[in-house]
């Protein structure tokens, strides 16, 4: 899946002139936490965001209001004084899986998306990654999630599959996932159902594990190699 079928396309910017209680302001009636500054033609010049703003700001302003000579001060600082201008920038045609790795790499929040003219169409934030993931997932609609533990040989995918489907059963979406033992995989597969009891003594009599899937995650997540 592509950044441009996530990413948020309908965007509030600000000009490099916005002061910071313009920007602040904005954030809070949108709702957001990012800003991007764009140029008269639409390029990415910056970004601000609700911690550049924080930063800028006496650390009490958020419990009491600012002096006038607070407002003073700091109602002349403007975007172009506290914006990010070393930007991680992609392009429409990344994938959810880059964006994902680039999140992780960078502990940013968000990413804005450019052309090859820098000319900005959209953001792509965590919240829309894992928006994509749940519609790719199918896990938006009711189900179970389960947990197969199998041996990483050929053959093992399609051998689950076919004993679930012999259940009528729908699938939402399935994953394979390393394991921490050697030549091991978990399977987690997501189920368009909640009575999973035959399918599971189905699959346990033909001699797969079953895993806890919140207990994979949790308790035993494989070591980095």
């Amino acid at each position: 899946m592509f950044i441009s079928d996530s990413m948020t396309k309908k965007l509030v910017t600000i000009s490099k002139d916005t002061t910071l209680f313009e920007a602040r302001n904005l954030m809070v009636h949108h709702e957001i936490r990012h800003l991007p500054v764009v140029d008269s033609d639409g390029r990415l010049i910056g970004m601000v965001t609700d911690r550049d703003i924080r930063s800028a700001l006496p650390r009490d302003c958020v419990q009491q209001p600012l002096s006038g000579d607070e407002i003073d001060k700091y109602g002349t600082v403007t975007a172009e004084d506290i914006m990010a201008t070393e930007l991680i920038r992609v392009e429409p045609t990344y994938t959810i899986q880059d964006a994902l790795l680039l999140f992780q790499k960078n502990m940013v929040g968000a990413l804005p998306v450019v052309d090859e003219n820098g000319i900005l169409e959209g953001i792509v934030s965590v919240r829309d990654l894992m928006r994509a993931f749940i519609n790719v997932l199918g896990i938006g609609e009711p189900g179970t999630l389960l947990g197969i533990l199998v041996d990483e040989e050929v053959g093992q995918l399609q051998s689950i599959v076919d004993a679930i489907t012999a259940e009528n059963i729908s699938f939402g979406s399935i994953l394979v996932a390393r394991y921490w033992e050697k030549n091991k995989r978990a399977v987690f597969p997501y189920l368009l159902t909640q009575n999973v009891s035959r399918v599971k003594r189905k699959l346990t009599d033909l001699g797969y594990q079953l895993l806890d899937p919140m207990d994979w995650y949790l308790d035993k997540l494989p070591s980095d190699e």
